[in-house]
């Protein structure tokens, strides 16, 4: 089932595509959106010759003057606003896709074009906690990220958008079939460095990794605290800022989803980390939840939010 936020050909809630395929010969064929009947030029039944060529389906996000774009609170973040609501992020690389996600181009006021992504938040833990109203991910233009879990690069990609050409995305991938795509995606976005490594062995990596502001992980393991607080002491800056997604099953099935993110809470205290905040990712991801906060913070800091 396709989820609402990439409609296929035919015209989905956010796409407008090309019409269905045709039925029979000169048939009247049916888009895969909602919308979008086209008629079929040379149809695609079996035996049949030929893919239908259908007429433009009538969808949402196809640019231009239909689509706003503004910017979001988080920098670097931004809204597409049409019919529906999108979150997109600015394109590094104009006319490539990462996953096959939509693509929006707005004319600029000088003749110019902007491209920019559709950020799909049910593929996208950190897509979830931004909708979810996280109040910061720290993640911005110039940032320098340790990505830990990175698999294929979907969430890296737009990483990648947000902190632009100043910024540094270190992506941590152990499955090497995973490692392939991130690899591959990472040879047109030249601020990703892919790592094919296990994040529970940082010391393998330690000469490719500089220092970092933000740590983001989303490992999936049940020594998750464990790992984020390793990588953390090589690579995090004091001061530097952590965001956590928390899957709930895989660190104990056995007690309720509340109790397993108050005690991962508890184990990252105990790591010089600081919590600030925790969103759930309800609706997009079931048992989630998103942790942000900051590593060992400076006794100063501490003394003026105690005044």
């Amino acid at each position: 089932m396709r989820s609402p936020l990439t409609g296929g050909r035919g015209g989905g809630e956010f796409s407008g595509g090309r019409g269905g395929r045709g039925g029979s010969s000169g048939g009247r064929g049916r888009g895969f959106g909602d919308r979008g009947r086209g008629r079929g030029m040379r149809g695609r039944g079996r035996g049949e010759p030929g893919r239908g060529r259908g007429a433009p389906g009538r969808g949402g996000m196809k640019g231009g003057s239909k689509v706003i774009v503004e910017p979001h609170r988080h920098a670097g973040v931004f809204i597409a606003k049409s019919k529906e609501d999108a979150l997109v992020t600015k394109n590094l690389v104009p006319g490539e896709a990462v996953y096959n996600e939509k693509r929006i181009s707005v004319q600029n006021e000088d003749g110019t074009k902007t491209e920019y992504r559709v950020w799909n938040p049910f593929r996208s833990k950190l897509a979830a906690a931004i909708l979810g109203g996280v109040d910061n991910i720290y993640i911005k233009p110039g940032a320098k990220v340790l990505y830990l879990g990175a698999a294929s690069g979907t969430t890296v990609s737009h990483v990648s958008d947000i902190v632009g050409p100043e910024g540094c995305v270190y992506a941590v991938e152990f499955s090497h079939r995973s490692g392939r795509d991130l690899v591959n995606m990472a040879k047109k976005r030249t601020n990703v460095i892919p790592i094919i490594e296990d994040a529970r062995h940082p010391t393998k990596y330690r000469m490719l990794v500089g220092m970092v502001d933000v740590i983001f992980a989303d490992v999936a393991q049940p020594d998750q605290a464990r790992i984020v607080a390793l990588n953390a002491n090589f690579f995090l800056k004091t001061g530097g800022h952590f965001v956590i997604s928390i899957k709930a099953n895989c660190i104990d099935s056995t007690v309720p989803a509340e109790a397993v993110f108050q005690s991962e809470v508890k184990k990252l205290q105990q790591e010089q980390f600081k919590p600030a905040e925790q969103v759930t990712l309800e609706p997009f991801e079931r048992d989630h939840a998103c942790v942000v906060g900051t590593y060992r913070a400076p006794k100063k800091v501490k003394a003026a939010t105690a005044a």
